[in-house]
């Protein structure tokens, strides 16, 4: 399908006679180039029950999406990626289809539409601890609904470069429906765990966009090599003049992953019910490095509780 069929199939703006247009509900921070180009694939060490138990269910959760997505990337770094039972390892030595444009597309639309569940779920669930507690909430519940947000513009900035198939759509309804009610339940019974969850998950995003930016700098995907990013993104993001292309969108978005990263490992770290968040507060000593809502500061395994409380 033609890449304007789409943008009006799921963008058509709404014919309204006062209303010009609707500004993002959360204004994006600025990246620059330069801290964009220093974000490095990384992962935090695996130190206590709650650590392992969140890593095993990345592990079976991304076996799954790599199924569902027809991923196949067989480097020296999916190689690392081998699971204990070395089935993962020895998939990866054999010649699988390499990745297109199209199946890496697919790959994108699924992580989004499954990583903008964790934020909402958290986000409400806190939510509801608040009312129900009448208490603060430390300013945890604006970071995760956030979060949520931003997945979500990754989403449907995909979109409008590819339109998933029926299956596709399929899976996505089924794993939505099937993760969602099993992290709202999971949250409920370790926050700290889902956190830690969300962390190595993110860390599996950075990764995912870190081989697809590698694509591109390889001739891989020739069909990127000058291809725009969509208004929505430009607009998004802020996106400078002669900064638009694919692989600039890319950046942007792996920078985003991974702050998410970042976030979720440091709010693991934390005392779930009592410490304040610490990337929306004011510090005694501002000079000193600290989080932010920004990546100038970013810490990719996250900020222990001593650092920052």
């Amino acid at each position: 399908m033609p890449r304007t069929q789409l943008q009006e199939k799921y963008f058509a703006p709404a014919k309204t006679e006062n209303i010009k247009i609707t500004p993002p509900a959360w204004q994006h921070p600025v990246y620059t180039e330069q801290q964009m180009n220093a974000i490095k694939v990384a992962h935090r060490e695996t130190k206590t029950w709650s650590d392992w138990i969140a890593i095993l269910m990345v592990r079976q959760l991304r076996w799954g999406m790599d199924i569902a997505t027809g991923y196949s990337h067989p480097n020296d770094e999916a190689r690392k990626q081998g699971s204990y039972l070395g089935l993962a390892k020895i998939r990866s030595w054999f010649g699988r289809s390499p990745m297109t444009e199209r199946k890496w597309l697919m790959r994108f639309l699924f992580l989004e539409s499954v990583a903008g569940v964790p934020g909402m779920v958290a986000g409400s669930v806190r939510h509801l601890h608040s009312l129900r507690r009448l208490r603060r909430d430390n300013g945890w519940i604006e970071t995760l609904l956030e979060e949520a947000y931003n997945e979500r513009m990754h989403l449907l900035t995909f979109m409008k470069m590819a339109e998933p198939g029926r299956f596709m759509k399929l899976m996505i309804i089924g794993a939505q429906g099937v993760y969602y009610n099993a992290f709202f339940i999971s949250y409920l019974m370790s926050a700290r765990t889902c956190h830690r969850f969300v962390g190595y998950l993110e860390e599996e995003a950075v990764l995912t966009y870190t081989l697809a930016i590698a694509d591109i700098d390889a001739g891989k995907l020739p069909q990127w090599q000058k291809l725009e990013a969509p208004e929505i993104a430009v607009k998004y993001w802020n996106m400078p003049e002669g900064r638009r292309t694919m692989r600039d969108l890319l950046l942007y978005i792996r920078a985003d992953e991974a702050k998410h990263r970042e976030v979720n490992h440091t709010l693991g770290n934390l005392e779930q019910k009592v410490d304040p968040n610490p990337f929306v507060s004011e510090y005694e000593d501002p000079s000193r490095p600290h989080p932010s809502k920004g990546i100038e500061n970013i810490k990719p395994t996250g900020w222990d509780r001593k650092e920052v409380i």
